[in-house]
């Protein structure tokens, strides 16, 4: 379905990344999954190889301007211009806002939100010379219901989502989309730390009665992805097993 795609994700290391990347790869696209560190990489590198993917790990720093207009010449030298990008790295410093300080708005607002605008611009130039790509964006439910202790995560993720429309406006005529795809909780090792009463809580809010997989994240990337979505732009896809139906 994706033969002959080049697909850049970031935040591939794990997780959500991890699986959108695999699912694009079990798709037939060329895939660079990004992680911040070498060991990162490296590990990218082994999930491609056991899962027979094209493509390779590569070091990111998304709020590094310079390593993304670095790695994008290097992917287009060996893989060609970027054709599908997954922004989907991310970082929490959860908080109360009356106590949250400068640093732990400032990392979360430039990791999450900034570098999305930051790739974003750096794939343009040549989604628009073939007139044609992809822009899927991960945010996420609390973007959309808030959550307590996270101002500065949840301003960012819905940010994205403001983003995303005025983006699709700009370039539909191009024959590029640009849509987001909102993860309720999903089966983590962060979730699966939680206390038993804690997960029952939560399961508690969730129609469907469980947490969601990466995998259901992967497939909604990879269905955006894919030709079947081509007359879809500027949309939020939640998914999140109905806890939040916007």
């Amino acid at each position: 379905m994706l033969d002959g795609q080049v697909a850049l994700v970031t935040g591939a290391t794990r997780g959500i990344g991890r699986s959108i990347a695999l699912a694009l790869g079990a798709a037939g696209a060329t895939v660079i999954g990004t992680g911040t560190t070498e060991a990162g990489a490296a590990s990218i590198d082994e999930a491609f190889a056991q899962a027979s993917v094209r493509g390779r790990g590569a070091v990111l720093d998304v709020t590094d301007a310079a390593a993304v207009t670095r790695l994008l010449a290097e992917v287009e030298k060996e893989s060609g211009a970027v054709t599908i990008l997954v922004n989907n790295a991310g970082i929490t410093r959860d908080n109360l806002l009356l106590r949250m300080k400068d640093d732990e708005w400032d990392a979360v607002v430039d990791t999450n939100l900034t570098s999305v605008f930051r790739l974003s611009r750096a794939v343009l130039r040549g989604m628009m010379k073939a007139r044609a790509g992809r822009i899927i964006n991960i945010t996420s439910v609390v973007g959309a219901s808030g959550n307590a202790g996270q101002a500065n995560y949840s301003a960012a993720k819905a940010g994205i989502a403001g983003f995303t429309r005025s983006l699709g406006r700009e370039i539909g005529s191009r024959g590029i989309t640009v849509n987001c795809v909102a993860p309720g909780f999903i089966d983590t090792d962060m979730t699966q730390a939680l206390p038993e009463a804690s997960r029952a809580a939560l399961l508690g809010q969730i129609p469907l009665g469980r947490l969601g997989r990466p995998e259901d994240i992967a497939a909604a990337v990879v269905f955006l992805a894919s030709p079947g979505a081509a007359y879809i732009t500027g949309a939020t896809l939640h998914v999140n097993g109905g806890m939040y139906m916007g």
